[in-house]
């Protein structure tokens, strides 16, 4: 677990990752991160010790983002 929150915590100090949480019930966890494309996400992935060790299942879901609070704007881009 150290391992998997120290990759989190590098994409976290790159701002790609925004949010990341267990979800409840406690089958697994989301992180919200904001990459140029599906592709550089999925790269990103392949570093996380959850996924090398084979502990967790992996779904990339993109979104096209239409509104947001205007406080996320700097992050944003």
């Amino acid at each position: 677990m150290a391992d998997h929150v120290k990759y989190l915590e590098k994409y976290y100090d790159k701002k790609v990752f925004v949010v990341w949480g267990r979800k409840e019930p406690r089958t697994g966890g989301i992180i919200l991160a904001l990459a140029a494309a599906k592709e550089e996400a999925e790269k990103i992935i392949t570093e996380d010790p959850f996924y090398i060790h084979g502990l967790a299942e992996i779904t990339v879901t993109e979104c096209l983002i239409s509104k947001y609070q205007p406080d996320l704007k700097g992050l944003l881009g």
